[in-house]
């Protein structure tokens, strides 16, 4: 019999799904485009039938791709972290609440932090209350829907709903739940009783386990629904982030994964608790891991917003940027068209553009982009490091690591080499793996070899050190106008 295992990921604009061999070979894909919904500008839902509707064509599309193919297994992800409250029957009470782009939950972040201490909050829990916690939208919908909330009676996230729908069993992984901030004690591994009966009364608290467990099989109901045999296991999963490192080999301690796609996010992976102000500190996939991470406003954001500007094309640009060499003929940039996450947490930052000049081309102007990035890339690196996490090993993913020049920039500006593994479809595959895991297949570095490093050059990095202490210098000094002109936005 020839087996495969399925991961399927659910994100912000898509739903998409693997079947893979025991060798790790990708055997078919499929994809569903989606639409969150924005009732308004602080708020960003989605309906969680939407992502098990999804996952159900997928599965029954990947199966009659390659139908002497048989499944055994189903590993699950999905972006996060998101509040979707069910009920009894595990059906979702009001449409989920997504990550940090929903923003409504500001007046319940200030109070909690009142309420709890907020150097209380970071000592149990890792990270301050920003819009990425979870616990602070619970109480949301208690207070601003009460009817809504007297109906639930357990709290999921993507992946969870998914394998809540697979297998008639609703746990949580403990990557996840330690983004459930103040509900979690990430030292003990566990719910803070005391501050979860605070917030969300009423609600039970999801058993917590692995991201690489097994939380039971494929139900008769679900088999029916999606064509998976019944009886299969289901691997648990996690956060899409964190399951593309996994597809990377970058869940190692030491090991920092770098996110290139619309924003730049990063993770990187200790045996120990690292704290750093302005970036979030969780457990990590591997048991007994924890991890520190960062995430950028904007990076491929701005690289599309130039694109569209001049009416271009990513290869022509990729282009003119090389040819405009270190420094950008003496453009330097912001990267904050969107305000900044990590490590300066400021929404009201914004982009910056200085030293053009009448000879300033669109080359110079996307090299500027590219390199933005980079110095982002750096600082948030150094903030890592300075809280004592070490980076030994890079590993790079994402839509921008294709063309080669803006991963030598950020090696070139970093000076640190980068891993480009050979598969780089990823959360998915990471699920895919996940789910091969609790059937003993080896480890990911099979699956996923390397397909090349990326090193920096040493002469390129020495002129980018100059260029980096200008970049620091660039945002306090440009700081206050730019928050007068955020003020006046609004």
């Amino acid at each position: 019999m020839n087996s495969a295992t399925i991961g399927v990921d659910i994100g912000t604009s898509s739903t998409k799904g693997v079947l893979v061999d025991r060798d790790g070979v990708i055997l078919a894909q499929a994809t569903r485009e989606h639409r969150v919904d924005r009732p308004s500008a602080d708020r960003v839902e989605m309906d969680p039938e939407i992502w098990w509707s999804e996952f159900v064509a997928i599965a029954r599309e990947l199966q009659a791709a390659i139908p002497d193919v048989t499944p055994v297994a189903v590993g699950v992800s999905g972006m996060g972290p998101c509040v979707a409250l069910l009920d009894d029957d595990g059906r979702a009470v009001r449409p989920a609440i997504l990550y940090g782009v929903d923003t409504r939950a500001s007046e319940q972040i200030e109070r909690l932090t009142a309420e709890l201490g907020a150097d209380a909050i970071v000592e149990s829990g890792g990270s301050a209350l920003t819009s990425q916690a979870a616990g602070p939208k619970i109480a949301w919908i208690r207070e601003h829907e009460p009817e809504a909330y007297e109906r639930a009676s357990g709290l999921a996230m993507p992946a969870s709903f998914l394998g809540r729908r697979l297998t008639g069993n609703l746990v949580l992984d403990h990557h996840s739940a330690s983004q459930c901030w103040p509900l979690y004690d990430i030292d003990r591994a566990q719910w803070r009783d005391d501050w979860w009966d605070h917030i969300a009364p009423g609600i039970t608290r999801p058993e917590l386990v692995s991201p690489a467990s097994s939380i039971g099989a494929v139900t008769a109901e679900a088999a029916a629904e999606t064509g998976l045999p019944e009886g299969i296991p289901v691997a648990c999963g996690t956060i899409d982030a964190w399951t593309e490192a996994v597809s990377a080999g970058a869940t190692r301690a030491n090991d920092l994964v770098l996110m290139y796609g619309t924003t730049m996010f990063l993770i990187a992976t200790t045996d120990h608790r690292p704290s750093a102000p302005g970036m979030w500190t969780t457990r990590g996939v591997a048991d007994g891991s924890f991890s520190l991470a960062g995430g950028m406003a904007t990076s491929g954001a701005i690289t599309g917003w130039i694109r569209e500007l001049v009416d271009g094309d990513f290869a022509t640009l990729t282009q003119l940027a090389a040819e405009s060499g270190v420094g950008a003929q003496g453009v330097l940039m912001l990267p904050y068209f969107a305000g900044e996450r990590t490590p300066i947490q400021d929404p009201d930052a914004r982009g910056v553009l200085v030293g053009m000049t009448l000879e300033t081309s669109v080359g110079d102007l996307y090299r500027a982009a590219l390199e933005a990035v980079a110095f982002g890339v750096r600082h948030n690196i150094e903030v890592m490091r300075d809280s004592g996490a070490s980076v030994d090993r890079v590993v790079a993913v994402g839509g921008g690591t294709s063309g080669g020049v803006w991963t030598q920039i950020v090696s070139d500006v970093t000076g640190l080499p980068q891993v480009l593994p050979s598969v780089t479809v990823g959360a998915s595959y990471g699920a895919a793996f996940l789910a091969a895991g609790l059937l003993g297949v080896p480890d990911i570095d099979l699956w996923n070899p390397p397909a090349d490093i990326v090193q920096p050059d040493p002469q390129r990095h020495a002129r980018y050190d100059a260029l980096y202490r200008l970049y620091r210098d660039l945002y306090p000094a440009t700081r206050d106008i730019a928050h007068e002109l955020a003020r006046t936005e609004r």
